[in-house]
Order: C-alpha cells, then structure tokens, then sequence
C-alpha cells in the first residue's frame, strides 16, 4: 500500500513538471451544476460538453425549467454534445426526483456525506455512475478523490499502480488510501498526457516524462509521433448556472 501512494506521488510530481498546477475555478461549481455538466461530457470531447452545457444554461432561467422542457426540445438543446436522448433522459430524471425527494433542486445534503455513501447516493439516479459521481466529489465539492475515466483508468493500469479491468474497478483500487491533496493534480495531468502522450495506440513513449515508472509491455517509441496539445477541461471551466 505504502509503495502504491509514493508511486503516485512520484508521478504526480513529474507530472506538475510537465504540466504544472491545473487551472482551478476559484468560487467552485455547486454539486447540482457539476452533475448535469458530467453527464453532458459523457462519450465526447470537452469542447461538444461546453458547448452543450452552455446551451442548456441560455435556454432556461433555472434547473428547474427543465421539468417542464420536452424531452425531444430537451435533446434538441443538447445534441451537440451527442447521445442527446440518453443524456436528456438522465439530466430529466435526476431533476424531477431531486425536487420530489428535496422539495428544491440540491444536492447539499450530499456535502455531509463521507465518499463511499456520497458515491452511493448519487449513483441510485439512472444515468449517474461512478465516474460522474466521483467527478461531483472532486469538482464541486473538493474532496480528494481521484475519478477514473478512459485515460485515467489506462494510465494507471499501465503504470501497474493498479490491476483492474473497467474503470470503476481501478475507481475504487485507485483510491484506496490515495495521497492526500493532489487528486485533482494527478485525475487532471493525467488526461492531458492521454490526450497528447499515452494513447490508446501507439503512444509517444519517447517524450512521456513518467517512462520510467511504466510497466507496459507495448511501448512505442517512434520518434516521429508527436504529442498535440489540448488545454481545455471541461469541468474545471464549469460555471454555476445562474450565472
């Protein structure tokens, strides 16, 4: 247990080199607004996500609003974002069984639970897993949790930090014990190097600044791959929506 925190400590201090500190809004989304904005980046890029969620906000005075939106309007809003009809369907029943069960649209009972119960409680609305949930705790709520999507999840599987064959399998191995401060740190740096280094084929072994620490036995260390950038993150860019 001991060697898997300074590993990722280890890591997370070469990736702060590369990288350095992840931007971070300084007033923090609320939970209700970073749930809806997750469920909207699911299975697209950033830039789509962004889009759709601003979207969604210049089409409503509240989250509210959105009981009373059709779902095929609804769908319509945020197509950009794809998977519109799933998406909608989640975003459409959080929100009438939030306001049934809360009387309002809050997820501030959710700030007096402690990570495992949180996760639970949020992954009972269809739409919601662990991934999304997680996302909640780190991003609106600043708990040291580390979520685990397709970059995370192959990073650190071919770090050997973990063995685990979904994401919510190496969610819950990874964040077993993590190092205190630096989930955001570490979830944030390690999507820009999937994004730009450690790809899911052929990636740029050559210029990863954390080789050394790699156990996966399909490096590719063509010379001629290059690492493209893309800066943008979603979540830390998410403003809540009266604003």
């Amino acid at each position: 247990m001991k060697n898997k925190q300074e590993k990722i400590i280890k890591i997370n201090n070469l990736l702060l080199e590369r990288y350095g500190e992840p931007f971070r809004q300084k007033n923090l989304p609320g939970p209700v607004d970073m749930l809806i904005a997750t469920i909207l980046s699911q299975n697209t890029n950033d830039a789509n996500s962004f889009r759709a969620y601003n979207n969604l906000k210049a089409n409503i005075n509240g989250w509210e609003d959105i009981v009373d939106i059709k779902q095929q309007k609804l769908e319509k809003i945020i197509s950009v974002a794809g998977l519109a009809k799933q998406k909608a369907a989640a975003i459409k029943n959080f929100i009438k069984t939030n306001i049934r069960e809360q009387k309002k649209i809050s997820l501030d009972y959710v700030r007096d639970m402690n990570e495992q119960d949180a996760i639970s409680n949020l992954t009972r609305f269809k739409g919601v897993g662990v991934k999304t949930a997680s996302c909640v705790l780190l991003f609106a709520l600043d708990r040291n949790v580390c979520p685990v999507d397709t970059h995370v999840h192959r990073i650190v599987n071919r770090l050997g930090i973990v063995e685990a064959t979904t994401p919510d399998k190496t969610f819950y191995q990874l964040n077993e014990n993590f190092p205190e401060k630096i989930a955001h740190q570490f979830h944030t740096n390690l999507i820009k190097l999937g994004r730009e280094i450690c790809k899911p084929a052929k990636p740029s072994c050559a210029i990863c600044p954390i080789k050394k620490h790699c156990v996966f036995t399909g490096k590719n260390f063509d010379k001629n791959i290059t690492a493209k950038k893309r800066e943008f993150m979603l979540l830390d860019n998410v403003e809540p929506a009266g604003n």
